[in-house]
């Protein structure tokens, strides 16, 4: 081509002017709503809240951290000798606390001590424009006190050591690091499972021991006597030794176990229980749907804008309704103690306003929804939902946003094709939430397990005094293991393994299946108990003796088991529909609770809502990490790394249902067998 010519020249830049000032013009005139609606960042959010008071107490973790405690926060904050910026979050919000703190730092535009404080612990800490030994601080806080201190004994000793100074606190640091190099100093706290078994103990030892004194005294009084030899000692004396030694431990066991809370949380107060469902529903009140300033977004504007749309379309529609949308994270320390059912039904009293209640959890991803006055079939929106909308997908666990825009936009064409019905539909009332100020308080010493130990006691003082009570344990025993017999359910948690091995599964899922085809009668009554039975003969092809035949697969043994103890427990009148979902072979469930499932770091914390134990609840509460080591892992199945999976990664059969209830787990073995 050509050189252009000079008139050319002129033209081009005037187009160029014109093209941008159309951009402009079209940017101008499109609808203010997307910005408007748009949610700050979580960094504005935390910058506003400090320039008002530079303490902010998140009203996310009542039952840990009360918002009643940001004046403790705010008075040893005064301690550090320099302005001193402190934000206590949960700790599980996905977002890199280094940065959090810069970005915050950056638009409140104040030098100073920025400290983040998670539920446990002070997690980071950055000193900008001031001298402040922050990183050493953090290292003594974090080494020189046990896991369970709780997050303002954590910030108090970070505080003391910030006011040494640069040399003694980089010295305490060192020294830290030396004194405690791998575990650090023993738990301040108990669980309930521990004061169980020092009441279990208290009672062993205040039985147990005096009577040993009595049995072990007459035992050498009747060889002196058969010995001929004189008695040397008043009789009195081994009685009143007994109730010495009594009196004793019952005086001396409540000072040796003084503990009495189970968590350094301070009780909260009713306004710190409701101040998140009151500011959820004030913003419910503005806008259908809220999405939770203090967690990272997963909501763009072009999602947030599809969603208003897809809600006012919906209400203004033949039959339709209002949709109050919550992305707001469900955790066990909040006030609903992580139940979004009752966070719906807490919301909804609050906002006033029949509708349906969508619960989005921005940290698992996790969607719930209840109607609450909405003439839509209720059972069809609870019962026909795929999962892959409530707890999303492989594609939707490995995303930052778990995909909850797209999610949420399919729950609404959902919604739009449910039947409408005559009459609102309505949710059942939830369960109440644990009271907060007795969830931490441990059960008195004399309680709980202490009568049952009195009686072991007992038992073991005889059983040590006699080798024929030791004969009776032996043959007992020996007849035991050539007749095996189901074990107790209230054994499983501590008898079942972990990784149990292929003979294990086959030898236990013939005990079950065996005796609970024993004990069905076959009468009315008895139908929970006759659906798991065909269950899991659906899945031994009706035959019992399949299930100790070598190839059985280990999943299939391990669904029959579950419904066999499931079948078991429902001809006793136990029609408890949950089992553990981190072990199934613990047993049943004793509630719901997000626990973490992943010890790589690669992975992150991940973390999962699955029914537990008992044991596994406490550990769930005292030691998180504790929970993926105690993972069923079926044999014959290995991951990338060579270990076993998870149990419900490890197989695409019905035992992936057992989370979802016994019901869940036999519907899906029928429909695995095509019966319906």
């Amino acid at each position: 081509m050509g050189a252009l010519s000079p008139h050319r020249t002129r033209v081009l830049p005037l187009l160029l002017l014109a093209l941008c000032s159309l951009t402009a013009l079209f940017a101008t005139a499109t609808p203010a709503r997307a910005a408007d609606s748009a949610p700050v960042t979580q960094a504005a959010y935390f910058a506003d809240r400090l320039r008002q008071d530079p303490v902010y107490v998140t009203d996310q973790l009542p039952r840990e951290i009360p918002r009643s405690t940001a004046p403790d926060f705010a008075r040893l904050a005064k301690k550090t000798g320099v302005p001193t910026y402190v934000l206590v979050l949960p700790g599980e919000s996905g977002v890199d606390g280094r940065q959090l703190l810069g970005a915050v730092h950056d638009r409140l535009g104040r030098d100073g001590l920025y400290v983040l404080v998670d539920d446990m612990q002070v997690a980071e800490a950055t000193a900008y424009g001031v001298r402040a030994p922050a990183d050493a601080a953090s290292t003594v806080a974090q080494y020189e006190l046990p896991f369970d201190a709780g997050p303002l004994r954590s910030f108090e000793r970070f505080v003391d050591v910030v006011a040494l100074g640069g040399e003694k606190a980089a010295a305490r640091a060192e020294a830290a690091r030396e004194k405690y190099p791998d575990d650090g100093p023993a738990d301040m706290y108990i669980g309930p499972s521990d004061r169980k078994n020092q009441s279990f103990l208290t009672g062993i030892l205040l039985t147990g021991v005096p009577l040993l004194i009595l049995l072990t005294a007459g035992y050498a009084r009747r060889r002196r006597r058969r010995s001929g030899a004189e008695r040397r000692i008043p009789r009195w004396v081994v009685p009143g030794a007994a109730v010495l030694t009594a009196t004793a431990i019952a005086l001396t066991a409540p000072a040796v176990f003084d503990q009495t809370r189970s968590s350094a949380a301070p009780p909260p107060t009713p306004a710190d229980l409701s101040a998140r469902v009151e500011r959820v529903a004030a913003g419910l009140k503005q806008d259908p749907v809220y999405a939770d300033p203090e967690s990272p977004r997963v909501l763009d504007a072009r999602q947030l804008d599809r969603l208003h749309d897809r809600i006012r379309d919906f209400r203004r529609s033949a039959g339709g309704g209002p949709v109050f949308v919550s992305v707001v994270p469900q955790t066990p320390e909040s006030e609903s103690a992580g139940d979004s059912m009752l966070f719906a039904a807490a919301v909804h009293a609050k906002v006033r306003e029949d509708g349906l209640y969508v619960v989005a959890d921005p940290d698992d991803g996790t969607i719930d929804f209840y109607n609450h006055g909405l003439r839509r079939d209720t059972d069809h929106l609870s019962f026909n939902l795929p999962d892959s909308v409530t707890f999303g997908d492989s594609r939707a666990d490995e995303a930052d946003d778990h995909l909850l825009g797209e999610r949420l936009d399919r729950l609404m064409d959902f919604l739009d094709e449910t039947p409408r019905t005559d009459r609102p539909g309505s949710e059942p009332a939830p369960a109440p939430a644990p009271r907060a100020a007795d969830e931490d308080a441990l059960p008195p010493l004399f309680a709980t397990d202490f009568t049952p130990g009195l009686f072991v006691g007992a038992f073991l003082a005889l059983l040590l005094s006699g080798i024929a009570a030791g004969a009776v344990w032996i043959v007992t025993a020996l007849r035991r293991r050539r007749s095996p017999e189901p074990e107790p359910a209230g054994l499983l948690p501590v008898t079942s393994p972990t990784e149990p091995s292929a003979s294990y599964l086959r030898r236990t899922a013939y005990a079950e299946i065996s005796a609970l085809t024993r004990e069905f009668t076959g009468s009315e009554g008895q139908a929970r108990a006759w659906d798991c039975l065909d269950a899991a003969m659906l899945l031994l092809d009706g035959d019992p003796d399949r299930a100790r035949r070598p190839g059985t697969d280990p999943a299939t043994l391990t669904a029959v088991v579950v419904l066999a103890r499931a079948g078991r427990a429902a001809l006793t009148g136990d029609t408890n529909d949950l089992c553990c979902g981190v072990n199934p072979l613990h047993g049943p469930a004793v509630s719901r609770h997000h626990v973490r499932v992943s010890a790589e770091a690669a992975e992150g914390n991940r973390r999962r809502l699955l029914p537990v134990c008992e044991p596994c609840r406490d550990t769930a509460i005292a030691q998180p990490s504790g929970i993926p080591g105690r993972l069923l892992r079926l044999p014959g199945s290995a991951s990338g790394d060579g270990g076993r999976p998870p149990y419900y990664d490890a197989t695409d059969g019905p035992l992936t249902a057992v989370p979802g209830g016994i019901a869940r787990l036999i519907d899906k073995v029928r429909e695995t067998a095509g019966v319906h």
